[in-house]
């Protein structure tokens, strides 16, 4: 899991999803376990280190390692580049004294080689100096390196604080919450390869930083709720704001971003279809169609209007009535009905024909085949749900048969509700995931699916239960 996780100085290494990468404890370079990166470098920094980043294949006295010699991980004293003060953060695992002095005294035989083979193949899961390429986790041989990493994280959060203001908070956005400013503003300009953390700066907290700020007469902090600071006005012609120069992204990063970029999402064409049952087979088996067969609604309609035309069944004195014979009988008629109804009027033939047809429907995405599926396609299902101490939750089901991938969904609603997300199986569905939002968030998750999405509302159940605007008094 990513809260575990330390990261260096310099910022974290480049990983891509996939990658082979080696974790190793504080304080020793050897690995301790081998996984596989579950997302990029970006994505964590995006996701704010939190949920799964790796999946871990093997580690120390598991089962592949009872099966071999049984040895412990030898001893790798950490490099330079280790800064003193990291093991006193929030976050570092401690060290076992017992596990230290085993792993002094037995060696892994091949451990240095294949360290050497991961560092150089593979993207890798490090905690400080665990890279003996500087160039590792954008740590760059630039003058700041003789700063202290209380200094370095300093000027990377006024440069973060700077860039926030120039380039993405537009005068519409105020008052802007100051959490929302830190989430989903100046952690975004953080440059690639570079963690921002507050907590290791100078100011230790965004509210002192920003008071700083105040007193320099760039921004404008109040309390307009009990507890809860916003940003209330910007001078966007300060000095400081009008002489900062935003940084380029290098080549590197360019290319990074632009081979993770996903494609827009476009909805899928949604298209209702009929099957052909075995107790209606006879009415279609004239029109070259059998049991099981898939057709569009004019086409049904079309195969009755034929086979009634076809077969003298339309009324001589009332073109709108067609007379029932026992075929078009047992397809459309109840048994209560057998005796008593004769002719049924074109509507209201054609109507009980596609009722007594099993449904069916025709998904395609843009730039695939369509896909033919029986059923009624199930809707995106937007509920509320109480969880411990009466907190509401949103609930969001159904996401897949539209295309639209529930983790995807999460992470952009976590931005756009700054609220907690999860997603999880969802219960009595198979291969199925929910999305759970902290909160009524109905009215965020409505316009994401309706306005960006662009889904049919007629495939989304739930939004009724967004809620309600206060009456103003």
């Amino acid at each position: 899991m990513l809260p575990g996780l330390v990261v260096p100085p310099a910022g974290l290494p480049q990983v891509q999803k996939g990658d082979l990468c080696a974790i190793v404890l504080m304080g020793n370079r050897a690995p301790v376990a081998i996984g596989v990166a579950a997302m990029s470098t970006s994505e964590m920094l995006a996701s704010g280190l939190k949920g799964r980043g790796f999946s871990v294949l093997h580690t120390y006295q598991d089962h592949l390692w009872r099966s071999g010699d049984k040895s412990s991980p030898p001893f790798l004293a950490p490099l330079a580049l280790d800064h003193p003060d990291l093991s006193e953060e929030k976050g570092s695992v401690p060290e076992d004294p017992a596990m230290q002095e085993d792993m002094r005294h037995l060696a892994l035989e091949g451990g240095e080689e294949e360290i050497g083979e991961n560092q150089q193949t593979c993207g890798k899961k490090t905690l400080p100096g665990a890279s003996e390429d500087p160039s590792v986790g954008g740590l760059n041989p630039d003058p700041t390196d003789s700063k202290t990493l209380q200094e370095q994280m300093d000027e990377l959060l006024q440069r973060c604080f700077l860039h926030a203001l120039k380039c993405r908070v537009k005068k519409a956005d105020l008052p802007l919450l100051t959490s929302t400013f830190l989430g989903s503003h100046v952690f975004s300009c953080c440059p690639e390869g570079r963690q921002l953390d507050i907590k290791k700066s100078s100011y230790k907290k965004l509210s002192k930083f920003l008071q700083q700020m105040q007193q320099e007469q760039i921004i404008q902090v109040k309390e307009l709720s009990k507890g809860v600071e916003s940003i209330v006005a910007v001078d966007w012609k300060h000095p400081r704001i009008t002489s900062f120069v935003i940084p380029e992204p290098s080549p590197t990063s360019q290319t990074v971003q632009e081979g993770s970029r996903e494609q827009p999402y476009h909805p899928p064409d949604i298209k209702p279809l009929y099957c052909v049952p075995a107790s209606m087979t006879l009415l279609f088996q004239e029109s070259g169609h059998k049991k099981g067969s898939v057709l569009e609604g004019g086409e049904v309609r079309m195969i009755v209007i034929n086979y009634a035309k076809k077969n003298d069944l339309v009324d001589a004195d009332n073109k709108n009535l067609v007379k029932l014979d026992p075929i078009l009988s047992d397809c459309v008629l109840e048994k209560s009905e057998q005796h008593t109804v004769v002719k049924l009027p074109w509507d209201s033939l054609l109507t009980r024909c596609l009722g007594k047809l099993q449904p069916a429907y025709q998904v395609a995405f843009p730039g695939q085949e369509p896909i033919v599926k029986k059923g009624k396609i199930c809707p995106v299902d937007i509920t509320l749900a109480q969880r411990a101490s009466n907190k509401k939750v949103t609930v969001v089901r159904n996401l897949e048969a539209y295309g639209l991938d529930p983790c995807a969904v999460a992470a952009v609603l976590q931005q756009r509700c700054q609220a907690s997300t999860t997603v999880t199986p969802a219960p009595g569905a198979r291969d199925s995931l929910q999305v759970q939002i902290q909160g009524n968030q109905v009215h965020h998750v409505s316009r994401l699916l309706l306005e960006e999405y662009q889904l049919p509302r007629k495939h989304i159940q739930g939004l009724e239960k967004a809620p309600k605007p206060a009456k103003k008094k």
